[in-house]
């Protein structure tokens, strides 16, 4: 829950114990949860938040799902689009990867203009989806969506290496969800 309310989405596992997700699907939360078909829901503590490109870390204990690796990006290749689209059961729609570049664009919390790096895609995105992988044809992770674009039919995702930036922030300890999102 974040100020009051109930917010889900989507993630995946990076690594033993950490899941990969948006810094909007989490903002302002004191008491996140990762739910996985293997066993009931288990806490979870952000142990990196990158408002700037929309991407968090969680560390959940007990968690026993597969990691996947990651892999760049390459325009034009065809991917799975796998999330919980709104707060549904896992789904994959087929997609396929755009170009990779620096735009201006808003932050988790809707503000800017700020630059960042994003991969565009084409396949259907919805709400729920965010935080999801996007999955190469090897079941490589080659982006983490966060934003479908207004007119459908397409979306946004946040690259392997932010992702891997902030892996590498992550802390042993909690750190700051921010504040809601608005």
């Amino acid at each position: 829950t974040a100020c009051g309310l109930g917010v889900s989405g989507s993630g995946w596992v990076a690594a033993r114990g950490l899941v990969v997700t948006n810094a909007h699907v989490v903002a302002g939360q004191r008491d996140t949860t990762v739910d996985s078909a293997a066993s009931p829901p288990l806490a979870a503590q952000a142990v990196a938040f990158d408002a700037r490109n929309d991407i968090a870390v969680l560390r959940v204990g007990g968690l026993n799902a597969p990691v996947l690796p990651q892999a760049e990006p390459r325009a034009g290749s065809a991917v799975a689009i796998l999330g919980y689209p709104e707060n549904g059961p896992l789904t994959a729609k087929a997609g396929r990867v755009g170009r990779t570049s620096v735009v201006l664009s808003v932050n988790a919390y809707g503000r800017g203009p700020v630059p960042r790096r994003i991969t565009s895609l084409r396949g259907q995105v919805r709400r729920g989806n965010s935080g999801g992988p996007l999955l190469d044809s090897a079941g490589r992770v080659v982006g983490t969506v966060f934003a479908a674009r207004i007119e459908g039919g397409a979306g946004y995702a946040v690259p392997p290496d932010v992702v891997d930036d902030a892996l590498a922030r992550s802390r042993a300890g909690s750190v700051s969800t921010g504040d809601c999102v608005g």
